[in-house]
C-alpha cells in the first residue's frame, strides 16, 4: 500500500508513487528520475515541482508522465526518454542511432585540447555518433574546422543537427561511412571512441545499455580490438605532419592500443585518465 501523504492527482502523489515503482525497479536515483520525468511531462522545471508539491497535474501531463515512466521502468536510459545530454559545454540531441555522451568521454576532449592549439587546423572524428568530442573541441578551438564520419546515416544526421543547434554548423561536415574509406587528405587532429567491448561481454551490460544502446557502437569484436586495428592502420595516412590523434580506451586496454600503433609506426604521446582513475584517452603521433 502507497505511504504517500499528497493528495492524489497532484506532483507531490505523482511523484512519490513513481519512485516507489522505480526503485522497485532496481533505479539508482528513484526521486531523481521521478522528478525529471514529471518536469519533461509537465514541461517545467524540477524547482518549480518541488515548490508546488500540492499543485494539480493536468491530464495530458499525467498521461505523457505515465508513457515516460513506463519506458524507464523498462530500463530504457533517460537521455533516450528526453532525447538529450549534457556533454562538455553543449547540450545535444541524442537518439537510438547513437551511443549516449558520458562524462567518462570529456578526457579525450581535455587531451585533445592539450596537443591541438588551433587556432585553425582541419579535425577529424571517426565514429562521430552525436557528434560530442568533434563540438567539443571545435567549440573551443576558434577557426578549427571538423568531418565527423559514422557508419549509421542516421547518427551522421543527428551530429549535423547537433553541430546547428552548437552554433557550429558552418565549421562541420559530417557522412555516413566505413571508418576512412571515403576521406582524402590529411587532419591536424584526429579522434575517436570506437567500439571496444568483447562481443562476450556486451550482452551482460547493465540493461540501460546493452538493451538499448546500438550494439554496433558497443561491439568491439572477440578482444575488444577491431575497430583500433582499423583505426591505428589509417592513421599514418590520415595524420598531418605533426598532428595527434587521441583514441577512447575500455579499461586495461592502453597496452594493447599502444602496441598496435607502434607496430603503425605511430608513437604514443601519453594517456590520460577519467575521473575515475580508468586510463581512457590514448594520444597518437606519427614518429
Amino acid at each position: 500500500m502507497s505511504d504517500c501523504a499528497d493528495p492524489a492527482g497532484t506532483v507531490g502523489a505523482f511523484l512519490c508513487r513513481a519512485g516507489q515503482r522505480l526503485r522497485a525497479a532496481a533505479i539508482e536515483a528513484p526521486r531523481l528520475e521521478a522528478r525529471l520525468l514529471l518536469a519533461e511531462a509537465m514541461a517545467t522545471s524540477q524547482e518549480a515541482l518541488l515548490r508546488e508539491p500540492r499543485a494539480a497535474v493536468a491530464p495530458d501531463a499525467a498521461s505523457r508522465f505515465a508513457a515516460l515512466l513506463q519506458r524507464r521502468l523498462a530500463h530504457e536510459p533517460m537521455a533516450y526518454l528526453l532525447g538529450r545530454q549534457g556533454f562538455w559545454t553543449l547540450e545535444l540531441e541524442v537518439s537510438r542511432d547513437t551511443l549516449i555522451p558520458r562524462a567518462d568521454s570529456e578526457a579525450i576532449v581535455e587531451a585533445a585540447l592539450e596537443v591541438f592549439s588551433g587556432p585553425g587546423g582541419r579535425v577529424l572524428d571517426l565514429g562521430t555518433g552525436t557528434g560530442c568530442l568533434l563540438l567539443a573541441v571545435l567549440a573551443e578551438r576558434a577557426g578549427a574546422f571538423g568531418v565527423g564520419v559514422d557508419l549509421s546515416p542516421g547518427a551522421a544526421a543527428l551530429a549535423a543537427r547537433n553541430a546547428a543547434r552548437s552554433g557550429l554548423a558552418g565549421r562541420a561536415a559530417f557522412l555516413a561511412g566505413d571508418w576512412d574509406a571515403a576521406l582524402a587528405g590529411r587532419f591536424d587532429l584526429v579522434l575517436s571512441n570506437p567500439p571496444y567491448i568483447e562481443s562476450a561481454v556486451v550482452p551482460g551490460l547493465m540493461p540501460e545499455v546493452a538493451g538499448h544502446e546500438p550494439a554496433r557502437a558497443l561491439d568491439g569484436g572477440a578482444d575488444g580490438l577491431d575497430a583500433y586495428r582499423v583505426i591505428v592502420a589509417a592513421l599514418p595516412r590520415l595524420l598531418a605532419p605533426g598532428g595527434h590523434a587521441v583514441l577512447e580506451l575500455g579499461q586495461g586496454q592502453a597496452p594493447a592500443v599502444s602496441a598496435l600503433a607502434a607496430a603503425a609506426g605511430l608513437a604514443s604521446r601519453g594517456l590520460r585518465a577519467d575521473l575515475g582513475g580508468v586510463e581512457r584517452a590514448l594520444v597518437l603521433a606519427a614518429r
